[in-house]
């Protein structure tokens, strides 16, 4: 047991530096990594000669083996693993084990679990901090620099990750999500694979009081209609309903055309939603 275990953390010591662009060392290495004496072309060339591990390497059987490669496989990070899967057939199937991929996500935060099927294979591939979002429940007297306090977080970060082009569209969510700012969060916490249909991107969501919300876990898509306006067929028709929304408002361009497309761009539905949040942030302000 001791020798097997000793072969294999030889094997995976070589691995890393084969893969990692390391294997022009001249190092001597165990017979296992040295082909038959047969297949030499003379005994002086085998003392100078190194030979470089690669899945092409037909000497190099464990190479080959699914249970070796899942052993050396789940000891690295994701940019290693992407690496890996570029090998060859054999390293794909292995470095794409969503078991395996999944630890390598969770390790660096040593989160307790991940839940969820990503919609898109590449979710795995970035687990930076940025990855990673606190679900906020709006309440009455919510507003983007007041959470952006509370967490300790920038307000613009806050507005670029939930897709907010101005403070009043706090009032057409239910919720907000805020960067994590602190990775101490994430020790031993369970996140939820998310597509945020506001913020229109999939990230690891972090509960700190509720639980998520099953709606939000039932879609891993997100829409096409959600994608673009249905309420004008050319450029100048936008532009037009675009100009006579801004001036019943009277906001600015950006505002009017945030407004436009959460309400798919039907204008007086837009209209009606800017009138629900001036009331909201008018009570609000009397509470």
């Amino acid at each position: 047991m001791a020798l097997k275990t000793r072969r294999i953390s030889t094997i995976r010591s070589r691995l890393f530096k084969t893969t990692m662009g390391c294997c022009g060392d001249e190092e001597n290495d165990d017979d296992i990594f040295n082909p038959p004496t047969s297949t030499l072309h003379d005994s002086s060339s085998s003392s100078s000669d190194s030979t470089t591990i690669s899945p092409m390497n037909s000497h190099f059987s464990a190479l080959a083996c699914r249970d070796t490669l899942r052993v050396i496989f789940e000891e690295l990070p994701i940019p290693d693993l992407a690496r890996s899967s570029c090998v060859c057939r054999a390293w794909n199937s292995v470095a794409s084990d969503q078991e395996i991929v999944a630890k390598a996500f969770k390790s660096p935060w040593r989160l307790k679990e991940v839940i969820g099927k990503p919609a898109s294979g590449s979710f795995w591939r970035d687990n930076s901090l940025g990855k990673f979002a606190i679900s906020h429940r709006i309440s009455r007297g919510d507003s983007v620099a007041s959470l952006a306090v509370k967490y300790s977080v920038q307000v613009m970060d806050i507005k670029r990750l939930n897709n907010m082009m101005s403070e009043h569209g706090i009032y057409s969510r239910e919720r907000l999500l805020i960067p994590v700012s602190n990775a101490e969060m994430l020790v031993g916490a369970t996140c939820y694979v998310e597509v945020d249909p506001c913020a229109k991107r999939e990230v690891a969501v972090l509960y700190l009081e509720d639980g998520p919300d099953p709606k939000s876990m039932s879609s891993c898509a997100l829409s096409p209609k959600n994608a673009e306006s249905s309420g004008a067929n050319s450029e100048l028709g936008k532009k037009r309903v675009l100009e006579s929304l801004r001036r019943s408002m009277q906001v600015d361009d950006a505002t009017a055309l945030y407004y436009l497309s959460i309400a798919d761009g039907d204008p007086r539905a837009a209209l009606s939603q800017f009138s629900q949040d001036l009331r909201w942030e008018s009570h609000s302000a009397l509470a």
